[in-house]
């Protein structure tokens, strides 16, 4: 039992240069070993280089892949934009009146309309929406104040007019709306 205590402890038949595994028979002189550590640690640092070889060439790939998708994305927007554009030049050009060079406001009114409504659904299918803000709470998150108005119709702090819609993708915030916020007449009349 002694005698085991005393054996080196990497002599136990599973040495750690891995010759055993290859099939070759373990090395026994120190130059041996030397050799098997270099060998494995050669393989290793193959192993680490050809791995981060392949992790360059994936974040290439990842950055690739990115810019790919945003150009694709800002495409199919800007192509939709472009159905709006057209709309538009239609409702400006199509309602000159022939006989007197006049241009028929009405026409174009409804022309304008009918584009307007065409950009709404865009937006839309983009997931973007107005929200409302007349009468609601004034919250700096949602709403950029510009003025203040004194008005009995909503209660003081609170949303009293809208001078640019704000919106929403999703959840999120595109854009705030742009609000006058009401304050009591009273408070007017004391400064």
């Amino acid at each position: 039992m002694a005698d085991t205590q005393d054996q080196d402890p990497d002599s136990n038949g599973s040495d750690q240069a891995g010759a055993p595994e290859l099939g070759l028979p373990p090395p026994t002189t120190p130059d041996e070993k030397i050799a098997a550590l270099e060998a494995d640690r050669n393989e290793i640092k193959d192993r680490m280089l050809r791995i981060a070889a392949e992790f360059e060439n994936w974040k290439k790939r990842a950055r690739k892949d990115q810019t790919d998708g945003e150009a694709r994305a800002k495409e199919a927007v800007l192509k939709d934009m472009l159905d709006v554009v057209d709309n538009l030049e239609r409702a400006t050009s199509a309602y000159v009146n022939a006989e007197n060079g006049r241009v028929d406001g009405a026409a174009v009114l409804k022309g304008v309309n009918l584009v307007l409504r065409l950009f709404q659904g865009k937006l839309e299918r983009y997931g973007v929406k107005p929200f409302e803000v007349k009468g609601e709470p004034f919250d700096p998150r949602l709403h950029e104040a510009i003025s203040q108005i004194p008005t009995d119709e909503v209660p003081p702090g609170n949303v009293a007019a809208e001078m640019q819609k704000g919106y929403r993708i999703g959840d999120k915030l595109l854009r705030p709306a742009i609000v006058a916020v009401a304050v009591s007449p009273k408070a007017e009349e004391v400064s």
